[in-house]
């Protein structure tokens, strides 16, 4: 009688995987089909944002020394929020299919506070009728993911201490020219 090691690796290949399937999906940048995480969803919006606003800015900024015309500036924010636009809705729209929804429950997106749900809402586990689920979150998604509220907190606190300290400055200059 021959001892089997109960360390061995099994002999039978385990299909735990559903067949025509990948484990994770790609990462597809400018598509509709598939899934994305909320990580990946929040910093791709940010960082997206960002590139988009630097290639657009550096276009136009060529374009108006070229021409000469400062209406050629005045296209910055239309152009900036058209591009935009059109990469959010891709990504809201895979955002949705990883929640297990339609692409169409994306223009809730418009409504201000229900879009918070595409950053909070976790995605379906394993496969769901959108494909396979998304890839895992790398450390440039995380870290650019933290930097959105570290942002937000930034601009706040810039917003309401800016004006105090401009009229405290004004207050001190005003109480020094009163002295004698």
């Amino acid at each position: 009688m021959q001892a089997t090691n109960p360390y061995a690796a099994p002999g039978v290949e385990v299909a735990d995987v559903h067949p025509g399937q990948a484990e994770v999906q790609p990462v597809r940048f400018w598509s509709y089909r598939g899934r994305i995480g909320r990580l990946r969803y929040l910093s791709y919006n940010v960082l997206g944002y960002l590139l988009i606003s630097i290639v657009v800015g550096l276009i136009l900024a060529a374009a108006a020394s070229i021409f000469r015309s400062r209406d050629v500036m005045m296209l910055l924010p239309m152009l900036l929020f058209i591009s935009y636009s059109g990469f959010f809705v891709l990504l809201s729209v895979r955002r949705s299919h990883d929640m297990g929804w339609t692409g169409w429950s994306a223009l809730l997106c418009l409504i201000p506070f229900v879009s918070l749900i595409w950053v909070f809402y976790p995605g379906t586990k394993g496969v769901n009728r959108f494909g396979a689920p998304p890839q895992p979150n790398g450390t440039g998604v995380v870290i650019g993911a933290v930097v959105v509220p570290i942002i937000a907190v930034g601009g706040l606190l810039a917003a309401i201490a800016l004006p105090a300290y401009h009229d405290y400055t004004v207050k001190a200059k005003a109480a020094q020219a009163a002295r004698p």
